[in-house]
């Protein structure tokens, strides 16, 4: 019986599609991943299936889109005991091991992981059944107050501004997170590959590592070695002016040029960090005498970050700053690497991938396409199109054109790409993309918006 191969899941939070040395970025120091890109699949276009955290990995572990799994928002989470791609390949015997952020705030906690190593999940009171609803109310405006102002927060945070002043040299509190990640996996490694201890182990079943990391998300603090390394490389992008509109025209922030680069300094410093941690893991499974060129190794990330871009912060947008993502896709013994594929690709296209890789049923009622035959350099059937949604706003993409939705009551928006690779330059009005736009209106009422 041919063993199904190990598969090994890397995963970041927040990291821009263009911060990193196989993007062409020549600042940042990336030799992890690219090394994986060497030899690996580049998806150029790859996106996000909505722009936030939480329902950016639900509906990535769901294969669906944010609709259909009713992950829509920030705070929402797939019901328990969904079909997850975890869940499909321990149904198939695979040892599936998490260690890291998963984000669901649900009852269920895990949602098909067999193993799980982490100090990020909570239990949204929102999911608790039985609350006493007076008793949470006393304590709502306490959570709600802008260090910032003194005034309640709609939003429970920090503002960007403040993000903003405050990077520069320090210890983030998602790299404890991190830390205890990475430690959780190397453990699980030595004790699966070789349990020098009782001389118990057992890696016959096949092996579905994840391990997923905070960083680069904000805030925006390193440690003084990687700060000092970008502070006098990063620069500031170009195109910071705010897009003309009432929506997309958010989350500016009030700080100097110079705040600005140590922010995105800092940043730059996160991702390298991230990059050692992935090696160290690497470096382990070679220690183990694991022959990576076995393994599937999948890196990519939820979404990205504006980093200032049009004067925006964070994500919750539909500019290719939040919300495409790096993706990179190694298996030599299956597959040629060496590669770069453009076309328009979703994080949600991976479950349905995954599977056929290891030969393992596609599960129905998925929205999720198998990445296959572009791993193989065969385009000639493949539907170009992509979509993300958020809070009931959606991006359509169909080969360089960006169409936008964010309810009636606001513009829409068409970028074109080719065009205008900055996204400066609303093209909703011109003739020329009348056929398209119309296309482009009918998809999305088939798409349920």
């Amino acid at each position: 019986m041919k063993k199904r191969p190990n598969i090994l899941f890397l995963m970041s939070d927040e990291h821009r599609f263009d911060v990193a040395g196989f993007a062409g970025n020549d600042i940042v120091r990336t030799p992890t991943l690219d090394w994986l890109a060497k030899d690996g699949v580049v998806f150029t276009n790859a996106y996000t299936p909505a722009p936030s955290c939480i329902p950016a990995r639900q509906c990535m572990a769901a294969g669906q889109l944010p609709r259909t799994c009713k992950c829509e928002r920030y705070g929402d989470d797939l019901t328990p005991e969904y079909m997850t791609f975890a869940r499909r390949f321990s149904q198939y015997a695979y040892k599936t091991v998490c260690c890291g952020k998963l984000h669901h705030m649900g009852i269920d906690q895990l949602q098909g992981w067999m193993h799980y190593r982490s100090i990020h999940n909570n239990l949204n009171p929102r999911y608790l059944k039985g609350r006493v609803e007076e008793e949470f109310k006393k304590y709502a405006d306490m959570d709600a107050i802008d260090p910032m102002t003194g005034k309640p927060d709609e939003t429970k945070k920090w503002s960007n501004t403040r993000e903003v002043l405050r990077a520069g040299v320090g210890e983030s509190p998602h790299d404890t997170h991190d830390e205890f990640a990475t430690w959780g996996a190397l453990e699980f490694l030595k004790r699966h590959f070789t349990d020098p201890f009782y001389d118990r182990c057992n890696y016959s079943a096949p092996l579905m590592l994840k391990l997923s990391l905070c960083l680069p998300h904000y805030p925006f603090l390193i440690d003084e070695d990687r700060l000092t390394y970008y502070l006098n490389r990063v620069k500031m992008y170009e195109n910071k002016t705010v897009f003309d509109h009432p929506d997309l025209s958010q989350r500016h922030v009030d700080a100097s040029e110079r705040d600005i680069i140590r922010a995105i300094a800092a940043y730059y410093g996160m991702i390298e960090k991230v990059d050692w941690r992935y090696s160290q893991v690497l470096d382990t499974l070679r220690k183990y005498n694991q022959d990576l060129d076995d393994w599937i190794i999948i890196y990519t990330t939820d979404h990205g970050d504006m980093l200032g871009e049009h004067g925006i912060w964070e994500k919750q947008r539909f500019f290719e700053g939040s919300v495409r993502v790096p993706l990179i896709i190694r298996w030599p013994k299956g597959f040629k690497g060496g590669r770069v594929v453009d076309k328009n690709v979703n994080l949600c296209d991976l479950f349905a991938t995954l599977c056929e890789l290891a030969d393992i049923p596609v599960p129905d009622g998925l929205e999720s396409r198998s990445l296959v035959p572009l791993l193989n350099g065969d385009d000639s059937n493949w539907d170009n199109e992509t979509v993300s949604e958020l809070n009931g706003n959606i991006m359509i993409k169909r080969d360089a054109l960006k169409y936008q939705y964010y309810g009636p009551t606001m513009p829409e928006v068409l970028f074109d790409l080719d065009r205008d690779p900055t996204e400066s330059e609303n093209f909703i009005d011109d003739p020329k993309y009348a056929e398209a736009l119309i296309k482009f209106r009918q998809r999305k009422v088939e798409l349920g918006f």
